[in-house]
């Protein structure tokens, strides 16, 4: 299990900024630590629990870039064009059978492994050929289109790290250097349920004052995107003392406690007092919006016990809170290298006030201006409650802390939906 303390960690203040929350998860939580060998086909996802050595040079071999002639860079005229004889031909798969010699041209076809003795390479439509000899032109470096042994990756060297959340790229370079398989860390289990008396199941009968849960197919759509195993709990109704079991139940055999809804300060949010009796809050509250009341904490269980995460309800404000709380615990959990959002450059279509002292992330969609630049659209509406809101835009505006009021046409950081998902 993850490895989480529980002492000199709380947070009593009124807001916790951004920053201080991402430090204390990397300062405070340890990742999981068991591993084991997976295929390169179910590698994808996956962290690296052990560095790729490379166990052979890639490529393998020099080798043409192009397809065209093979040649001597000594045996080329300075001024005028040079003629060679045409002695070979040589495919990608094939081995050469002899070197080159003096005054001689081997046709050479890409990814086809140099002779002995040519050191450089035509391409095709550079040269003509005059029966058996090709006629080569001038000022050509030597070395040009040769691919050496070993520029892309040398033998022994550390090709992935320790930490890599292995991308398709990543899997390729592996099977490229010759491996079948990878050692990587098991995946963070996830406990996840919704929380609520209002909550009702999709496909179920709907009361009138009712809404379906739509977070917990929202976030578990988030979870397989960064790689957890995800354990769906349902709906747990706004009961303290069933919040409570059904909270510490999870907690068996789980690295992280998933829950949304009920951890603002109503009469009829109960998640944080159920944290509070079985388990240690660390915070709940951040300085963010959407979802300032999000909950972190920690719950006996099986070895060092669960990590606790509670989002807001308002599925916008569950998503915000997702992607900036969740997913570097998440990421922390699972033994991977930090992953920082970076926020790109755009252009505001819109005027925005804020407070002072709290990160604001504001739906927009892109669209080109008329000068060329991408600029950033607000959506119409909202509320943390529109889920269209999500749909119907590209990302989030990220506005930090120590602004206030933002100007039309002032350049913000923009975190497409792709990029916070993981």
């Amino acid at each position: 299990m993850a490895q989480l303390t529980d002492d000199c960690f709380a947070f009593s203040g009124p807001l916790l900024p951004v920053a201080d929350m991402e430090r204390m998860i990397a300062e405070r939580v340890t990742p999981v630590a068991e591993t084991e060998e997976v295929a390169l086909a179910a590698a994808r996802g996956r962290v690296l629990a052990r560095a790729v050595i490379a166990p052979l040079d890639l490529p393998p071999f020099d080798n043409s870039a192009v397809d065209g002639y093979a040649v001597r860079h000594a045996d080329l005229a300075a001024e005028t064009e040079t003629k060679l004889a045409i002695t070979g031909r040589l495919t990608a798969g094939s081995a050469p059978t002899a070197p080159i010699a003096p005054g001689q041209a081997i046709r050479i076809f890409t990814g086809a492994p140099m002779p002995s003795g040519a050191d450089t390479v035509f391409m095709q439509e550079d040269t003509r050929v005059e029966g058996d000899a090709v006629i080569v032109p001038t000022g050509l470096k030597p070395g040009a289109n040769r691919r050496l042994a070993g520029e892309d990756v040398r033998k022994d060297a550390t090709v992935l790290p320790e930490g890599r959340r292995l991308a398709a790229q990543d899997v390729a370079l592996a099977a490229a250097v010759g491996l079948t398989r990878l050692t990587v860390r098991r995946r963070v289990r996830v406990a996840l349920f919704s929380t609520g008396d209002e909550i009702v199941e999709p496909g179920t009968p709907r009361p009138d004052a009712a809404l379906y849960d739509a977070n917990r197919y929202l976030l578990s759509g988030m979870l397989e995107r960064l790689g957890a195993q995800t354990s769906d709990l349902g709906i747990i109704k706004d009961d303290p003392a069933a919040l409570a079991a059904a909270i510490a139940a999870a907690a068996q055999g789980h690295d992280l406690v998933l829950t949304s809804g009920g951890v603002s300060t109503g009469e009829a949010d109960h998640v944080r007092d159920a944290v509070e009796a079985i388990g240690k809050l660390w915070f709940w509250r951040v300085a963010i919006k959407p979802g300032r009341p999000v909950a972190m904490g920690v719950i006996p269980g099986s070895g060092s016990g669960a990590a606790f995460v509670g989002l807001p309800g308002n599925p916008v404000a569950a998503f915000v809170t997702f992607a900036r709380v969740v997913r570097p615990l998440l990421l922390r959990l699972g033994g991977a290298q930090a992953e920082p959002l970076t926020a790109l450059p755009v252009r505001l279509a819109f005027d925005y006030r804020k407070k002072s002292g709290r990160r604001e992330y504001v739906r927009v969609a892109l669209r080109r201006a008329a000068d060329g630049a991408i600029e950033a659209v607000r959506h119409p509406q909202e509320g943390a409650g529109v889920i269209t809101s999500l749909t119907e835009t590209d990302g989030l505006a990220e506005l930090h802390e120590d602004s206030t009021a933002i100007k039309q046409g002032a350049t913000v950081g923009f975190l497409s939906y792709a990029t916070l998902m993981g």
